[in-house]
């Protein structure tokens, strides 16, 4: 298992992530990362996401770039960009020249890189570090459930039986490797009559809680499909805007 740099003090690091992209993993991510920090907490988030990051831009801080500072030959330190609150985002699109330049690189790098983006992170005291990982039970995932010293999993799904299905496998990966799993976010659960208030499931007749029990696992909270929390996303205001949830 890796270490983190012995300048840093990460109290817990907690790992979002889901069977198939699409599903707003990392919309959950932000989520969780904001309620710790209204809450008083000192709050981190690593985008190991590395080909599809998307933590700068919801946090609106796409258009700044975090500092590469070298230390001596071999090794650098990265200075990662705060948000408006306070949270501190390493992601490699903010290493980046411009936010849509593609990563072309395969597994191997990858994960070096993810490993240096970790350790030389100047992340200083933090009570939480939320790990954004990539979906599924690749290379990627793979190698942040057995280096990093990840204390638990937040599993985010959607409401079909074919998702559920996939995110079983992400179950069974963690459990086989040792990982404790706090629960699942059931994410897109359903959407609300303007005129009546009644939730409508629109991809599946089961509960959240049906799914939960299939996936062996606690319901942390059930999100609707909501247009003004994506619009807010998109804009770049993922700390300003309040979801009514049992989130």
């Amino acid at each position: 298992m890796i270490e983190n740099n012995p300048l840093n003090n990460v109290k817990q690091i907690i790992g979002v992530i889901s069977g198939k992209g699409g599903v707003g993993k990392s919309s959950i991510c932000s989520l969780i990362a904001k309620t710790l920090k209204k809450q008083g907490y000192k709050v981190g988030v690593l985008d190991a996401d590395i080909t599809g990051p998307s933590m700068p831009r919801f946090f609106g801080i796409n258009q700044k770039r975090g500092q590469i500072i070298p230390i001596d030959e071999n090794t650098v330190k990265f200075i990662p960009v705060e948000t408006n609150s306070g949270i501190k985002v390493m992601s490699m699109n903010l290493v980046t020249q411009v936010e849509d330049q593609p990563v072309i690189w395969r597994g191997p790098v990858i994960t070096g890189v993810l490993n240096q983006m970790y350790v030389d992170t100047e992340w200083g005291d933090l009570d939480y570090l939320l790990i954004d990982m990539p979906p599924g039970t690749g290379d990627i995932a793979l190698t942040v459930m057995q280096d990093f010293p990840i204390k638990e999993l937040v599993i985010v799904s959607t409401p079909q039986d074919m998702v559920s299905m996939i995110v079983k496998k992400v179950v069974i990966m963690a459990e086989k490797i040792g990982i404790k799993i706090k629960g699942v976010v059931e994410n897109m659960s359903y959407i609300t009559c303007t005129g009546c208030d009644k939730k409508i499931r629109v991809f599946s007749k089961k509960s959240a809680e049906e799914h939960a029990e299939y996936l062996g696992l606690p319901l942390l909270g059930e999100l609707p499909i909501d247009l003004e929390f994506t619009e807010a996303l998109e804009e770049g205001k993922a700390e300003e805007y309040v979801i009514d949830s049992s989130l």
